[in-house]
């Protein structure tokens, strides 16, 4: 009696003992391979030259990639700002009354250089000879109008006006009784 070798259970029989089966009645006949020339993929070596070469299209399409990664990671909800979190509520500015002011200023020759528009400083001088002080009444006075003189008096002044928030022109005319008037420009 004849004894098959074993094999150990790692190993399995050679595949070349077996010779291949015909082929089948539905095969197709075997033919040739025709010769042709290897192929090869374009650009891949030249990849980093080319991007290098459209950088502009390399720049906006990052761009665009970038922006639209961050419309979708944004905020959700419709009532939110977009941006820093408003901490606390702005808040709004009180609208201040501005008035037209007529205001004497003792020097007329000073007047005559304004034109509407300028802003000026207006100063209050108070007897400088008796040790009176001067200090600034209205700071940045808006000229509205620089009426034409009536009379050619020089020690009268010159008439100027001015827009002013409300309490300066009470101070303006406050000062105007008591002082003598004097215009900078700013």
């Amino acid at each position: 009696m004849s004894v098959a070798p074993s094999f150990p259970s790692f190993a399995s029989p050679l595949p070349s003992s077996r010779a291949p089966l015909p082929p089948g009645p539905d095969a197709p006949a075997t033919c040739e391979v025709p010769h042709f020339a290897p192929v090869r993929v374009r650009g891949g070596r030249y990849r980093p030259r080319r991007l290098v070469r459209h950088r502009r299209r390399a720049v906006a399409a990052g761009l665009a990639v970038t922006a639209a990664a961050l419309v979708a990671a944004g905020p959700r909800e419709a009532d939110r700002a977009r941006g820093h979190p408003v901490a606390e509520p702005v808040r709004q500015h009180r609208v201040v009354e501005r008035v037209s002011a007529p205001v004497r200023i003792a020097d007329g020759a000073a007047v005559r250089l304004l034109r509407p528009g300028d802003r000026v400083d207006v100063i209050a001088a108070e007897e400088t000879a008796t040790g009176g002080d001067a200090h600034v009444v209205a700071r940045g006075a808006r000229v509205t109008k620089v009426p034409e003189p009536l009379d050619v008096a020089a020690d009268s002044g010159a008439l100027v006006v001015l827009s002013v928030p409300r309490a300066t022109a009470t101070r303006l005319a406050g000062a105007s009784a008591t002082a003598r008037l004097a215009v900078t420009l700013c």
